[in-house]
């Protein structure tokens, strides 16, 4: 399974340990007797029974769970369940491996080294979704002149319980219920008053969803991620491109690569997604460059925008063509370090190419072979001062790292030719082998 792309910063849901379960009935006594004040018309007009309605809904919610919490070790939860478990059997999670224990309310997963990392409730207190009803509660308290910052830590808190179910569900594989979840969170975050909109659920709804194959769902969300101001990082015009492309929509899929490029450059998986869309529709991918026109008039002296090119052009091998735009992004920036490992990463391929042509010739024709060998080696050497110059002035560490691990290759390949080489390349072995 596909991880979740955005970090899901889990906000914990479950009740803090020592809480007791109480009877479904009298939950359900609880519920109605709340129901009761909330729609009376003269109780009904204040906040506090409607608070307290939301409170009863959300206990009902939290009932099955609330002598137990996760992070606990196993020997702690046997003292806190209160049950022993009907079943146990050991089972992969999304590559995870886990004991499952088997208990009247819930299912509950122990990671290998024995602490509590997942609860999934069985038999709920109330049937239908109470953090639902809850948010309704609240809503209408908060309509009623309760103040903002009850209610917008009440509704927080189901964003929190529906953000974690999600996750679960995700975990245990049922994308289709992740997706409900995830949005169900994020339309409680969009219930007034709430001061934070989760714009992670929302992307993480479209997600799911797509991964489930409901893509009419997953354009909804996606379409609600713009809507809200929020792309991530451009992979979300990435992510509607493959929705149209799964409803054979290939004008749309384009245009949302378009529109994403323009604004999002840097993005490897529009660019990628859009090189490969050209080649199927039988277009010319050089046409892909014409799309960086209006960001280079806007951002004339804006390196990355030539790395981009770069990019492109090598995705159709116009080598010259790709070399020419890394080496005008050194020229805006002569410290821009992509410039040069988009270089450095031209010759690796030409190289790599060179070989794979001179393995094609026919035994006889030795003199091409040795001529194409001597090709490889070149472009083998040419290769060195962009990554020298990469591995110099890159900040970022897996990028320095990288080039590290290039040039300790490309040395170990030269190291018989002089003592430089292998000097060089015992440098870059003893970098990469200490990290």
């Amino acid at each position: 399974m596909k991880r979740v792309f955005l970090a899901l910063a889990l906000v914990a849901s479950l009740q803090v340990a020592n809480a007791q379960i109480k009877s479904d009935a009298d939950i359900q006594k609880a519920i109605e007797k709340a129901e009761a004040t909330a729609n009376d018309a003269k109780k009904g007009a204040k906040p506090a029974p409607w608070m307290k309605l939301g409170q009863a809904y959300v206990t009902a919610y939290t009932n099955p769970t609330a002598n137990v919490s996760t992070g606990i070790d196993k020997q702690t939860f046997a003292l806190m369940a209160g049950e022993k478990p009907s079943a146990t059997e050991m089972v992969t999670l999304d590559g995870q491996t886990y004991e499952k224990q088997v208990l009247s309310r819930a299912n509950v997963y122990f990671t290998q080294s024995g602490q509590l990392a997942i609860v999934e409730v069985t038999k709920p207190s109330v049937a239908g979704d109470p953090l639902a009803k809850a948010i309704k509660a609240y809503a209408t308290a908060y309509q009623r002149g309760a103040k903002e910052k009850d209610v917008d830590s009440a509704l927080q808190g189901i964003v929190g319980y529906y953000y974690s179910d999600a996750i679960t569900a995700y975990t245990l594989g049922n994308l289709a219920k992740a997706s409900d979840l995830f949005g169900k969170a994020a339309e409680a975050s969009m219930t007034a008053p709430c001061s934070k909109i989760d714009t992670n659920a929302v992307y993480n709804a479209a997600f799911t969803a797509a991964n489930a194959g409901d893509f009419a769902r997953a354009k909804k969300y996606y379409n609600k991620c713009l809507d809200m101001g929020y792309a991530a990082e451009g992979s979300v015009y990435a992510a509607l491109s493959s929705c149209a492309l799964a409803d054979k929509d290939t004008t749309a899929a384009k245009q949302f690569l378009a529109d994403g490029l323009r604004l999002y450059p840097d993005n490897s998986s529009i660019l990628t997604n859009l090189i490969n869309l050209y080649i199927q529709m039988k277009e010319d991918p050089k046409k892909i460059v014409e799309l960086l026109d209006e960001a280079k008039a806007q951002m004339p002296d804006n390196p990355s925008l030539y790395y981009v090119e770069g990019n492109i052009l090598m995705g159709i091998k116009d080598y010259d063509g790709a070399l020419a735009a890394y080496r005008k992004s050194v020229e805006l920036d002569p410290n821009y370090e992509w410039g040069y490992y988009g270089e450095g990463a031209l010759w690796a391929q030409r190289q790599g190419d060179a070989i794979e042509e001179a393995n094609a010739l026919p035994v006889t024709a030795y003199k091409e072979y040795d001529a194409k060998m001597a090709e490889s080696g070149q472009y083998l050497k040419n290769a060195i001062a962009p990554f020298e110059a990469c591995f110099a002035k890159a900040q970022d560490a897996n990028v320095k790292n990288a080039a590290a691990d290039f040039l300790k290759r490309i040395y170990f390949l030269l190291r018989g030719e002089s003592a430089e080489y292998q000097a060089a390349y015992e440098k870059y072995n003893a970098i990469v082998g200490a990290e």
